[in-house]
C-alpha cells in the first residue's frame, strides 16, 4: 500500500477519473430511459433543447477564435512553449465538454422530471438529482483524466517533474478561458431573458411565471441551462483542475523537485482528489426524499456521506506519503503526517461551514429571507434596502471561516498545508455541483408543467418546493465556489512569487531575486493594490451592464408582441419564442468579451511596467473579488427566495403589494447572483495564472 500511494499516484487518478465517467455515462443512460409526458411537454422541451444548443455552439465557436489565437502565442518558447500550448488545448476542450454534456442531460431531464412530478415528490427528485449529478461527475471525472493523464504523458515523454507542472498551468489557463466567456456569457443570456420575462409577463401584463403567453419564457428557460448549467460546470472544472495545478505547482517549489520524495508529495494531490470522487459516488447514490420528507436534508445526506468516506480515505495515502517528508526538501522539515491529516480536514470543514452560512442567508427557513420578504411588504425600495444590507453582512462569516482555515493549516505545515486544505475542499466538488445542476432542472421542470397546463397540485406540491430547494442549493454551490477560489488563488500567488524568483535567477538576475519582496513600504506594491482591488468592480460593471443591456432589448420585444399580437393573451396568436432567444444570444455574444478580457490583458501589461506591481494586483483582486462576489450571490439568493416565499401564500402572497416590490428585488438580485458574482471566480484564477504564464515576458522587462 505504502509504495502504490507513493509511485502510483497518476494510475490512482486515471483509475478513479475513468471509473466517475462510467458513472456519469450509466446517469446519462438511466435518465434518458425515463418517460417525457405527452406531446406538447415534449415540443416544450425540444424548443429549450434547440434554443440551448444554438446559443451555446455560438459561444464556443466565438471563444474558438479567441483560444485559436491565445494557442499559437503560447506556443511561443518564451511565452510557454509546446507544453503549455497543448495543455491550454486540452483545459479548453475538457472544460467546454464538461458544459456541453451537462448541460445537454439537463435540458433533458428537466421534461423527464416534470412527467415524473405527476406521480409524486420522490420520483421528481430523483430524475431531477441524476440529472444534475451527470454534471457534477463529470467535471471529476474529466478534471482527473485531463490533469492526470496530461502530467503523467509528459513524464512518460521525459520532461522533468517541474517541467511537466508548467505544462499542466497551461491547462490551467484553457480550463478558465472556457469558464470566464461561459459564466459571463451564459449569466448575460439568462438573465437578460429572466428580467425581460418578469418585468413585463408579471408585472405589467399580469402573467403568471413561465405562462406560455409571455414571449420571452423559452429564452428564460434556455437561459436556466446555458447560465446554471453549462457556465457553472465550465467554472468548477477550471476551478478543480487549477487547484489541483496550483498544489501541485507549489509542492514542487517546497520539495527537492524530481526526487522520489517529491514526485511522491507532488502526486498527493492527485490521489485525494481521485479517492474524494469516489466518495462522492457513494455519497449521490444516497440522496433521496421521501413522501414528506426534507428535499434540502436529502441533499445533505449525500454530502454528509461523501465528507465522511473522503475523510476515512484521506488517512490512507497522507500516512503512505509521510514516511517521505523527512527527505522532501526543507519546506517539509518541520511537518507531520497528523500535520497534513489535520489541514485535509481543515478543508473539509471548512466545506461544510461555507455551505451552512450560505444556506441561512439564502434559504426559506432562516431570518434573513423572512426579512427581506417582510420588507417587501413596505414598498421596492425597503425590498432592496433589506436585501442589499443583508449582502453585505453575509460576507463576514464566510471570511471569518475561511481565514481561520489559513491560520490553521499555515501554522501546522505553512504553505504545503493550505494547500492541502483547498484541494481537500476541491475533492468535494462532485457531489456539490451535483447540487448546483440540479436547480436548472427543477426550474425548467416546473416551467414546462405551467406551459404544457399540468394540474395544479404538480407545480404546488412537487415542482416548486423543488426549484425553491434549487434556488437554495444553486447559492450555496456559489459560496463553496468563491471561498475555494479565494483559497486556490492564495496558492497561485504563492505559485507566482516562487516561480518569478527562479525565473529571475535562471535569467542571471539573481540580485533582483535577491531584493524581490511584495512589502506594503513599497509603492509599488500599494497602487498594484488599488489596481487589483478594482478590478472585480470594473468587471462586475461590466456584465451588470450588460444584462441591462439585454433585459432592456427583451423588454421593447415583448412589449412589441404584446401590441402587435393581441390575440397572444387569448390565446388565439401563437408568441415568436425564437426571437427573443435571438435577442439574448447576440447580446450575450457581444458582450461578453470585454469583461472577459480584464484579468487576460491587465495582468501583463501591469506585470510589464513592475512586477511588485503586479504580486499587489494578484493580493488586490483576491480580497475584493471574495467579499464582492460573496455580497452578490447571498444577496442574490435572499431576494429570489424572499420572492418564492411570498408566492407560496406569505404577506399576501402572489399579486399583493408585497409581491411585486419581491419581483423588484428579484429583478436586481438575478444579475448579481446569477452573472456578476459567479463570474468573479474564474476572474480571480484567471488574473494568477496570466501573471504566472506571463512571467518570462516579465523578467524580461525587469
Amino acid at each position: 500500500m505504502e509504495t502504490l500511494f507513493q509511485q502510483h499516484a497518476v494510475l490512482i487518478a486515471l483509475f478513479c477519473g475513468a471509473a466517475t465517467v462510467l458513472y456519469g455515462l450509466a446517469l446519462i443512460r438511466w435518465v434518458l430511459a425515463k418517460p417525457q409526458g405527452n406531446d406538447e411537454m415534449r415540443a416544450i422541451a425540444a424548443a429549450i433543447q434547440e434554443g440551448a444548443a444554438a446559443y451555446l455552439s455560438r459561444q464556443y465557436r466565438t471563444v474558438a477564435v479567441v483560444a485559436v489565437a491565445l494557442t499559437a502565442i503560447l506556443f511561443v518558447p518564451d511565452l510557454g512553449g509546446w507544453r503549455v500550448s497543448v495543455g491550454f488545448v486540452i483545459g479548453a476542450a475538457l472544460s467546454a465538454a464538461a458544459g456541453f454534456i451537462g448541460m445537454n442531460v439537463a435540458v433533458r431531464a428537466n421534461v423527464r422530471t416534470a412527467e415524473a412530478a405527476r406521480t409524486g415528490l420522490s420520483e421528481a427528485m430523483s430524475i431531477a438529482f441524476k440529472g444534475g449529478t451527470v454534471t457534477g461527475i463529470l467535471v471529476v471525472g474529466l478534471g482527473l483524466l485531463g490533469v492526470a493523464g496530461y502530467y503523467g504523458a509528459l513524464k512518460a515523454g521525459g520532461q522533468t517533474q517541474n517541467d511537466a507542472i508548467r505544462g499542466l498551468v497551461g491547462l490551467g489557463f484553457g480550463g478558465s478561458l472556457i469558464s470566464v466567456f461561459a459564466r459571463v456569457g451564459g449569466g448575460i443570456f439568462t438573465k437578460g431573458a429572466d428580467v425581460g420575462a418578469d418585468l413585463v409577463g408579471k408585472i405589467e401584463a399580469g402573467i403568471p411565471e413561465d405562462d406560455p403567453r409571455n414571449p420571452a419564457v423559452i429564452a428564460d428557460n434556455v437561459g436556466d441551462n446555458v447560465g446554471d448549467d453549462a457556465g457553472m460546470a465550465a467554472d468548477l472544472f477550471e476551478t478543480y483542475a487549477v487547484t489541483i495545478v496550483a498544489s501541485m505547482l507549489l509542492l514542487d517549489h517546497a520539495t527537492n523537485s524530481g526526487t522520489a520524495a517529491s514526485q511522491a508529495i507532488v502526486g498527493l494531490p492527485l490521489i485525494l482528489a481521485g479517492l474524494s470522487g469516489l466518495a462522492s459516488i457513494v455519497g449521490t447514490l444516497l440522496v433521496r426524499v421521501k413522501p414528506g420528507g426534507s428535499i434540502m436534508n436529502a441533499l445533505y445526506v449525500g454530502v454528509l456521506v461523501s465528507a465522511i468516506i473522503s475523510a476515512g480515505l484521506f488517512l490512507l495515502p497522507i500516512t503512505a506519503i509521510g514516511k517521505v517528508f523527512a527527505s522532501a526538501g526543507a519546506g517539509f522539515a518541520d511537518i507531520t503526517t497528523s500535520d497534513f491529516i489535520i489541514c485535509a480536514m481543515v478543508g473539509l470543514v471548512i466545506t461544510a461551514l461555507l455551505m451552512a452560512i450560505t444556506e441561512y442567508y439564502t434559504g426559506t427557513r432562516w431570518k434573513p429571507v423572512k426579512d427581506v420578504s417582510e420588507a417587501s411588504t413596505t414598498g421596492h425600495a425597503t425590498n432592496i434596502i433589506s436585501g442589499l444590507a443583508y449582502s453585505m453582512q453575509a460576507t463576514a462569516a464566510p471570511v471569518v471561516v475561511i481565514g481561520g482555515g489559513i491560520l490553521i493549516a499555515n501554522k501546522l505545515a505553512a504553505l504545503p498545508g493550505i494547500a492541502i486544505a483547498v484541494v481537500s475542499m476541491l475533492s468535494m466538488a462532485g457531489v456539490i455541483i451535483a447540487l448546483d445542476a440540479f436547480g436548472p432542472v427543477t426550474d425548467n421542470a416546473g416551467g414546462i408543467a405551467e406551459m404544457a397546463n399540468l394540474p395544479h397540485e404538480v407545480r404546488d406540491s412537487v415542482t416548486d418546493p423543488l426549484d425553491a430547494v434549487g434556488n437554495t442549493t444553486k447559492a450555496v454551490t456559489k459560496g463553496y465556489a468563491i471561498g475555494s477560489a479565494g483559497l486556490a488563488a492564495l496558492v497561485l500567488f504563492a505559485s507566482y512569487r516562487d516561480e518569478l524568483k527562479l525565473r529571475l535567477i535562471a535569467d542571471h538576475k539573481g540580485a533582483i531575486a535577491s531584493t524581490l519582496s511584495f512589502d506594503l513600504g513599497n509603492a509599488w506594491v500599494v497602487v498594484g493594490l488599488l489596481v487589483g482591488g478594482a478590478m472585480p468592480f470594473l468587471f462586475a460593471s461590466f456584465c451588470m451592464s450588460a444584462v441591462g443591456k439585454a433585459g432592456k432589448a427583451v423588454v421593447e420585444e415583448v412589449r412589441r408582441q404584446f401590441r402587435e399580437k393581441p390575440g397572444i393573451m387569448d390565446y388565439s396568436e401563437k408568441p415568436e419564442y425564437g426571437a427573443c432567444v435571438d435577442i439574448v444570444t447576440k447580446t450575450a455574444l457581444r458582450e461578453m468579451m470585454v469583461p472577459a478580457m480584464i484579468p487576460v490583458a491587465i495582468p501583463v501589461i501591469v506585470g510589464i511596467i513592475s512586477m511588485q506591481m503586479l504580486g499587489g494586483l494578484l493580493v488586490g483582486t483576491i480580497v475584493t473579488g471574495l467579499f464582492l462576489a460573496i455580497a452578490m450571490t447571498s444577496g442574490g439568493g435572499a431576494w429570489d427566495n424572499a420572492k418564492k416565499l411570498i408566492e407560496d401564500g406569505a404577506h399576501g402572497g402572489k399579486g399583493s403589494i408585497a409581491h411585486q416590490a419581491a419581483i423588484t428585488g428579484d429583478t436586481v438580485g438575478d444579475p448579481y447572483k446569477d452573472t456578476a458574482g459567479p463570474a468573479i471566480n474564474p476572474m480571480i484564477k484567471i488574473a494568477n495564472i496570466v501573471a504566472i504564464l506571463a512571467i518570462p515576458l516579465i523578467v524580461h522587462f525587469a
